[in-house]
């Protein structure tokens, strides 16, 4: 049985350990041509929540500027951002399409109804939808079980302007306290390989 935390909806207890800011470093390894592309970068992360049952998620990573004048700083690069929720067939009660309100009392609104939700393999389906400024919108499904989620792309769409990108794998895990992730991708013509990997610390 999943315990309800004071002012947190319901559908998020499953999913409530990701809640907060979280810092660190990660790396980046992937080839592009015969050259395979190596660097450190940092990244901050921030899963949020504002009453209503999905995550708010935003992630801004940098480049380490290295080198004889090493002053510190920093160069910007890449961000995505994005919602996290339970998968699970839509009702009456849940908004939308647009902005029609949802009709009737808002579903799965206690721990006992959320436990009607878990899958065969003892876990939560979750759908996790990602925007990238670069032209690329990520949809994944996977599952949560415990402080580990797995996800893989439904559906990947790019605009013109986006390079070739079309498949990707997430991981994600609480270890140790820390936020542990993994991220393979299948792009530039390549099948699904390794991509980047992080340690984050809650900072908040």
């Amino acid at each position: 049985m999943i315990d309800l935390p004071t002012g947190l909806p319901a559908e998020l207890v499953p999913l409530s350990w990701l809640i907060g800011v979280w810092e660190g470093t990660g790396l980046v390894e992937y080839e592009v041509g015969d050259t395979v592309r190596r660097h450190e970068f940092g990244q901050r992360v921030s899963f949020s929540q504002d009453g209503v049952p999905w995550l708010n998620y935003s992630s801004y990573t940098w480049l380490p500027n290295r080198g004889e004048d090493d002053d510190g700083s920093t160069t910007p690069l890449v961000s995505e951002s994005g919602y996290w929720r339970l998968s699970r067939p839509p009702t009456e009660g849940d908004p939308g399409p647009g902005m029609l309100p949802g009709t009737g009392p808002r579903p799965f609104s206690t721990a006992t109804s959320v436990e009607t939700l878990r899958n065969a393999a003892d876990g939560f389906d979750v759908e996790v939808s990602l925007v990238h400024p670069t032209g690329v919108t990520e949809l994944y499904l996977g599952r949560v079980k415990g402080p580990r989620v797995d996800l893989a792309t439904d559906a990947v769409m790019r605009t013109e302007s986006a390079k070739e990108y079309s498949a990707a794998t997430r991981l994600y895990g609480l270890v140790e306290g820390d936020l542990l992730w993994a991220w393979d991708i299948a792009a530039l013509g390549q099948e699904l390989k390794t991509h980047a990997s992080g340690r984050l610390r809650r900072v908040d």
